[in-house]
């Protein structure tokens, strides 16, 4: 036979058994421990919460009509040309002039290893260096990879990061994209450092000037179109009504990550 439950019978107890429950929460110094760490990574609002990555953005209306200008640049213009590149030559030829530039270039990773003060960056670098200009027909091939002498990017960005400096504000670069104040200046160093070797490079393969100059503006023209040809990212392409924010946060993360490892 079915007897209703007196609910009035039983609400004094059901009250007292919470209320208890609350105050051992609250007296709990481990779960209020854990709530207060949770509530900083959850609740912007909580007075400890601690942003996952700073995105100083102050710039945004210029960044965002940077976006768009290198949206409109890459597809109408760098896109099509590496397109063309990727479909004249083959891929064996092209992972060869990828390979060169990789090995021309490798002397931004000695200056930034010998910067940051790491000597065994600094070491494998100029191992690289060495192996990849001999053995690998100036560095068309990359033996010293299976060597064990894997390449390990560095750019004056993450040495200054090093260094303690932090990015700074975010800054949309035209046509080079993503970037920070910091790593815009590290940019800027980089390049000096990377062309300064280039026409030492150059210089060495020919006398003429006309000859220098056009083997020179070839070379750059040829390395942009290959990076770009390598890099399967297209704007407006995530699916994401936010890209912007996605771009600058992946970006910003990103960066984290490679001055902190």
């Amino acid at each position: 036979m079915y007897y209703p439950l007196n609910i009035d019978k039983w609400k004094p107890i059901i009250v007292t058994a919470l209320v208890l429950m609350l105050l051992l929460a609250s007296v709990n110094p481990v779960l209020a421990q854990e709530e207060s760490e949770a509530r900083k990574f959850t609740d912007p609002s909580d007075p400890g919460y601690e942003d996952p990555i700073a995105m100083y953005d102050p710039w945004e209306g210029f960044n965002r009509a940077m976006y768009k200008f290198n949206y409109g640049f890459d597809k109408y213009f760098f896109v099509p040309v590496a397109d063309t590149y990727r479909f004249i030559l083959p891929q064996v030829v092209r992972t060869g002039i990828a390979n060169f530039f990789d090995n021309l270039y490798e002397i931004g990773n000695v200056f930034n290893n010998l910067l940051q003060g790491n000597a065994e960056g600094t070491v494998n670098s100029t191992a690289r260096i060495v192996f990849n200009t001999t053995l690998g027909l100036g560095g068309i091939l990359d033996p010293a990879t299976p060597m064990g002498f894997t390449k390990m990017e560095e750019d004056f960005g993450q040495t200054l990061g090093v260094w303690g400096a932090g990015p700074g504000p975010y800054l949309d670069l035209p046509v080079l994209g993503p970037s920070s104040v910091r790593d815009g200046i590290g940019t800027a160093v980089d390049a000096t450092v990377e062309t300064v070797w280039a026409t030492f490079v150059v210089d060495e393969i020919y006398s003429s000037d006309s000859d220098r100059d056009k083997l020179y503006w070839g070379m750059t023209g040829l390395y942009f179109t290959s990076k770009r040809a390598g890099i399967p990212f297209r704007y407006y392409e995530t699916g994401s009504p936010f890209e912007y924010e996605y771009v600058r946060y992946i970006y910003l993360k990103w960066r984290q990550i490679e001055i902190e490892k």
